[in-house]
């Protein structure tokens, strides 16, 4: 009998492009409107695919400090969220509910 090993799934490793990340964001805005950690949370998984290095250059955040305001037990500032969307070049639009 062989033994089966799960690795864990990881959203950043599926973010290819543009059009992924959009879907991916624009998803978790649907899901989840009102639930800044989880939004935070999806933020962080695209930074990650993008290159925290490099997004941390762009927003002049620390990479450890994007880590912590990108995690799911966070509460980042509506600062630091524009930031990064604005360094991941996405624009945050508004509708009617």
């Amino acid at each position: 009998m062989t033994k089966e090993t799960f690795t864990r799934w990881d959203l950043a490793e599926h973010l290819r492009d543009d059009a992924d990340i959009i879907a991916c964001l624009n998803a978790c805005f649907e899901e989840a409107p009102n639930d800044a950690a989880f939004i935070a949370a999806a933020l962080g998984d695209v930074a990650r695919a993008r290159g925290m290095s490099e997004l941390a250059r762009r927003t002049g955040l620390t990479r450890e400090g994007l880590y912590k305001a990108l995690s799911l037990e966070s509460n980042p500032s509506l600062a630091t969220v524009l930031k990064v969307l604005a360094a991941l070049d996405v624009r945050l639009t508004c509708k009617a509910a």
